[in-house]
Parts: structure tokens; sequence; C-alpha cells
């Protein structure tokens, strides 16, 4: 299994923050929230991880994650996107990264309080997404259920409800994704939709959906980055942190104080 966390974009949502930044780099609480996800894909043994960045914040990434993981078996990759082409173009661009194998899919601003390490080590065919309920699925992929939970339609923002029950960023696939991604047309807004990817897989009878108990956060906003900091605080999500990236975080912490000490 491998792991491609998506941290393009430009995030305008959040200017003036992202004016000088990646989103993706600013802090949730204690660290900054690209390791939030990439706490996802360890905590679940994935050792090979692609890192899809803008072009303008690539210096970024590197100065932060390029040597962070030398004494662990952790191995990042970075690929730059020059223009992103919607989520599923993860695949094409990461497309010799992934090879013969299977993977996991996060996105680099989605926070998750449930742990999913059984659900992606466990995977072994088809496709894998979740669902959580929300009070907005308008401005989301949404899937609808029949009456056994089974998974039947999945719909991008749709404009008439269909169900409650939206997609947050995290997807596993095996291989044939690849395949998926190259055939899906871009929308009308041009970009290669995601939900055309799940559609391939439900269309197959090949898709799994399970449910999201816990708390999730899309800190695309002002207010939901604010609301992400203080529920990891009030519910020390830091401590459920696995201990590779831990260790990896003080570390890199300590390596920055004695430069500075020198340089003083």
């Amino acid at each position: 299994m491998k792991g491609i966390i998506l941290s393009g974009g430009s995030a305008t949502r959040l200017f003036p923050l992202t004016a000088t930044t990646s989103k993706q780099l600013l802090p949730i609480y204690d660290r900054q929230m690209i390791f939030y996800p990439l706490n996802v894909l360890v905590k679940a043994g994935i050792k090979d991880i692609l890192i899809i960045v803008a072009p303008e914040q690539s210096g970024n990434f590197l100065n932060l994650l390029g040597s962070i993981f030398d004494k662990s078996d952790v191995r990042l990759e970075f690929k730059v996107q020059k223009n992103p082409r919607g989520l599923a173009d993860a695949f094409i661009v990461g497309e010799n990264f992934i090879g013969q194998d299977n993977v996991t899919m996060i996105l680099g601003d989605n926070i998750f309080e449930d742990d999913f390490s059984e659900e992606i080590k466990n995977f072994k065919s088809g496709g894998k997404i979740f669902a959580v309920k929300v009070s907005d699925p308008e401005r989301l992929g949404v899937v609808q259920f029949d009456t056994k939970m089974k998974a039947i339609k999945i719909v991008e923002k749709p404009k008439k409800w269909i169900s409650d029950y939206a997609i947050p960023g995290l997807y596993i696939y095996d291989n044939r994704v690849i395949k998926a991604a190259k055939q899906v047309k871009p929308s009308a807004r041009g970009e290669v939709e995601i939900v055309d990817i799940n559609n391939w897989y439900l269309e197959k009878g090949e898709l799994e959906v399970g449910l999201v108990r816990g708390k999730w956060l899309d800190a695309g906003t002002f207010d939901s980055l604010l609301e992400a900091g203080i529920y990891v605080k009030e519910k020390k999500l830091y401590e459920k942190f696995d201990p590779i990236i831990n260790r990896a975080i003080v570390e890199f912490n300590e390596e920055l104080k004695n430069l500075v000490k020198k340089k003083l």
C-alpha cells in the first residue's frame, strides 16, 4: 500500500494566511496541519508516501519534511502539480509512484478523530471510501444509502437533497484507480472529479463505504481552522500520534533550536 497526500491548491478562502504559505503548513494547535494526514497513513503502516504540492510552495514543504524522517523507515517523495485538475488527477500525477501497488489518498486539510489503520491494513481490492453525517451536504460529494446502508448513488454537490452523508477526503483504492482516472472526462469546471472514480467502482459493485464515527474537520475556512485547533487541544489528539511522527517532530525542533543557538 502506497500513500498520497494531496496538498496543492491556492486556498483562497484562507487569504491572507495562505498568501505566504500553504494551507497545509498552517498550525493546528502544536503542529502543522500536514502532520495530521501524515499520521493517518503512518499509523496504518504505510511507509512510502507521495506529497503533491503546488510549485510556489514546494520549498516550504521541503524545508519542513525533506529530511524529518531520515532516522525512520518512512520515505517521502514530492511531486509538483503545476495545474490543479481535480482530486482524481492525483492518481495520474502519481502513476509512477504508485507502480503496481494499492493506494490510500488523503487530503492535506482533513483532520479525523477516528483511527483508520485497520480499514487500510485489511483492504484487499476494489475501492473503499467513507461517509460522515453533516448539516450541509450540498457543498460536498454525497452518498445515498438503501435501507441496509449499502451505497446506491454518489453525487457531487447535489442541487436536490439525496442524503445527509458526505464523503470526506480519505480514499482507498486498488491499482486499477490509475486506469479509472485516465478514463474520466473533465467536468464542466475542467477537473477530473473523484466522484467519477467512486462511481466507476460502484457500478462494478466493488465500492465499500464505511462510516466515520468520530469528529471530522475540513480545515479550509477561518472558523474550521480555529475549531480544529481547539478540538485537538481539548481532546488531546496530539497524544494519539504515531511515535514515529512525534519523535521526528521533537528531533526536528531540537535541531532547529541548536542551529539558532549557533547563529546567535
